[in-house]
Formats: structure tokens, sequence, C-alpha cells
């Protein structure tokens, strides 16, 4: 979106981001955001802010890992800013279908959404060695760790993204 912080882009009067974390917050314990720019604007948001512990802010793995470095709890449930409809039900969904698997992400019916996984801390490890490897394919990593999808194709909707100005342009009109 032309370097532009896609999060902090207004969606009908409200900020990306508000619009997630309003979604996630009755579903999750403790909500913290990930970002490594525009700090000042995300710690206004009265949400703890983690930044990656890595240097040259490798993508959406690295920001994954410092916060399983700096948050306690067993599981995390990972969505970025730009995906606004997120439905009520994500974590217990993911929960209910993750089996024994280490991690579980979205399927809309269509295409995977591995940013929007469920990961156990187990994988700290194992996503320290992916990514000093070189790798950033989060797909791949969960894939890697024994992961598996979840189907959310009954509410494919829910996981339109923001990718474009003009993504964000059609969104603001009433449907």
């Amino acid at each position: 979106m032309g370097g532009i912080d896609k999060g902090l882009q207004l969606l009908k009067g409200k900020a990306l981001w508000r619009h997630v974390a309003d979604a996630l917050q009755p579903q999750v314990t403790k909500l913290v955001i990930s970002a490594n720019r525009n700090l000042d604007c995300w710690r206004s948001s009265g949400y703890p802010i983690i930044t990656d512990s890595l240097n040259d802010f490798p993508g959406p793995l690295a920001g994954m890992l410092s916060v399983m470095h700096q948050v306690e709890g067993e599981w995390f449930l990972f969505c970025p800013c730009d995906t606004p409809f997120i439905p009520s039900f994500l974590a217990t969904r993911l929960i209910q279908q993750r089996k024994s698997s280490p991690a579980v992400w979205v399927h809309d019916g269509e295409r995977d959404h591995p940013a929007i996984a469920l990961v156990n801390r187990e994988a700290i490890g194992e996503l320290e060695t992916y990514l000093a490897a070189g790798e950033r394919r989060v797909m791949v990593f969960l894939r890697k760790i024994g992961g598996h999808s979840v189907d959310f194709s009954d509410v494919k909707s829910a996981f339109i993204n923001v990718n474009t100005l003009d993504d964000l342009q059609r969104m603001q009109v009433p449907s």
C-alpha cells in the first residue's frame, strides 16, 4: 500500500487494527500488537506493543517469534491487521479442530490464510532454526511443524483482506 501502515488506515471511521482487535478481544485472554514502525501511534492503542527481536524485520514469522518470546502463554492466536471481518468464533473453531497439531490456520474454501493461525509455544525452537536458515514463508513453516488448515468456507468473506487503497475504498461502501 505504498509504504503506509495498513493497520492505521480507517474503515468506516475505525482503524483496521481496531476492527481486528474488537473481534479478537473476547476470544483471547491477552491481546498484544506486533509492530515495527509508527510505534507512538500503536502505543496509543492501549495494548502492549511487541517489536521484532530480529533486526532485519523478516516478515510475519519474526513477529510471531517475538510475541511468543515476550508474552506468556501456551497458545498464540495470530491475525494480521488487514482482515477487519474476523468472525467471533475464530479461536473456538481453530481450537476445536486442531487435534494434536502444534499449529492450525484458516482455509476459506479456496485459499489458505496462514497468517491467521493458532500456534503452540513448542514451535519456538523450530521457528528460530527456520528463520536462522533464511526461510520466511509462513505456510511452509506451519506445514513443516505438522500444522494443518481448518475449514472456514462457511464464512469465506470474513477473511477478505485489505491489500490496496482500492480494496479499502471498496469496503467503505455499505453492502
